[in-house]
């Protein structure tokens, strides 16, 4: 039986059908950034896959209580240079699609710690961040990033347009599947958009997870798991108009989509209907598909598990490298517990000296790889894997060697 702060919905999310297929399990994990300062037990709560047998969209049934997966949330996006790059490009990506006008305002939900609209604010935009999370919303505010420590709902949309008037852009990154109530969010974006404005939103892409074995991505702050096919018919349902459907490398394989509002004349570029055509050949609404995947998983479970035991049977240490809520996932259904791991490196502050959700490593600072000297490294940031290694040719160098666990399981050098 799953813990009381966790409750399983009984009809979709997007479409409100309650006609589901399991279509796959992975070992149940407790929330993917519950790090901790002891290592006393963590509840588990279930991460089973549905399909919607009518609109095909892929989801989580199993609902944490968000209190517990946000309030104290330790991930932020200034951390990673790679992603401080994204969301430049991102903002700029936005002001020059739509031409935005100075001084317009823009709203992101699930601001973080304000990265994003900080490239907002310099290109002469007014900007207000929406974000659960204490530590991180009063650390945005104090680097002059005005925040809204809250949830965001329709009330709070409301309240948002009398204080501060309509918005040309809201956004919502890598946040828009982590909430059950979608519908809520949408009816508070269609309030608080301007007529003319754009909503822009940025998901792990259920075609890349797919194709690329990102089982990873799926942990409980992810309920939903977005195609263009079942997003497409979500948004019209609500009032939006789909109109920018594009792929983007973040997580391994990422979507910007892009709505408006019903009847504008601005039309749909061709994103759309070629994400629509590719996922009808992949057949994204067909329960055989999540099986298929399935077992990919499974196959590369046993092929790392093999590897790293080996290792471990030749004396040799190895550490695992990122403790993003994706190497929760994946330390879990792999089976990569204390046993295999003896700490994991993270350049986040927020995580150092903490220990990692349910297996308690130790997470550590950068200079501690080269204190202890591990044999091998784990990358579990895998779609970081590249600037990683290249920032760290020095443990390389020292005879070093990681391992990429995703999409494929490589020995580098």
């Amino acid at each position: 039986m799953a813990p009381a702060a966790c409750r399983r919905r009984d009809d979709c999310r997007l479409c409100g059908a309650k006609d589901f297929e399991l279509v796959f399990q992975l070992a149940p994990t407790p929330p993917a950034n519950a790090f901790v300062k002891t290592a006393a037990p963590q509840d588990k709560y279930p991460l089973d896959l549905f399909l919607c047998k009518s609109c095909g969209h892929l989801q989580l049934r199993d609902v944490v209580d968000p209190a517990v997966l946000f309030e104290h949330y330790v991930y932020v996006s200034g951390t990673s240079p790679v992603f401080v790059k994204h969301f430049k490009d991102y903002a700029d990506y936005l002001l020059g699609r739509f031409e935005i006008k100075k001084e317009s305002l823009v709203v992101d939900i699930g601001s973080n710690d304000g990265t994003l609209l900080r490239f907002f604010k310099e290109a002469g935009m007014s900007v207000l961040g929406v974000d659960p999370a204490q530590e991180i919303s009063k650390a945005a505010n104090e680097s002059g990033i005005e925040t809204l420590n809250a949830f965001f709902t329709p009330e709070l949309a409301a309240k948002i347009v009398r204080e501060h008037g309509p918005a040309a852009v809201v956004t919502a990154n890598n946040v828009f599947a982590h909430a059950d109530d979608l519908k809520g969010i949408l009816k508070g974006v269609h309030f608080l958009l301007a007529p003319d404005g754009v909503f822009a939103f940025e998901v792990s892409y259920l075609a890349d997870v797919v194709k690329n074995t990102l089982f990873d991505t799926i942990y409980h702050e992810h309920v939903a798991y977005h195609s263009v096919t079942s997003l497409k018919r979500f948004l019209e349902s609500n009032g939006f108009e789909l109109i920018e459907a594009i792929k983007i490398e973040p997580h391994g394989g990422s979507l910007r989509a892009v709505a408006q509002k019903k009847g504008l004349p601005r039309q749909p570029g061709d994103s759309v209907a070629q994400r629509l055509a590719e996922e009808a050949a992949q057949g994204l609404t067909k329960p055989e598909t999540f099986k298929a995947f399935a077992r990919q998983i499974d196959a590369r479970k046993k092929e790392l598990s093999n590897l790293l035991k080996t290792i471990k049977s030749q004396g040799k240490t190895i550490a695992g490298f990122g403790a993003p809520a994706k190497a929760t996932t994946l330390m879990h259904h792999f089976g990569l517990g204390a046993d295999i791991l003896d700490f994991i490196v993270d350049d986040s502050p927020w995580k150092q000296g903490l220990l990692s959700p349910g297996l308690h490593i130790p997470v550590v600072a950068a200079e501690e790889l080269y204190k202890r000297k591990p044999d091998y490294v784990l990358i579990l940031a895998w779609n970081f894997a590249e600037p990683i290694m290249k920032k760290h040719k020095a443990f390389t160098d020292g005879g070093g060697h990681f391992i990429v666990p995703l999409p494929e399981v490589e020995v580098l050098p």
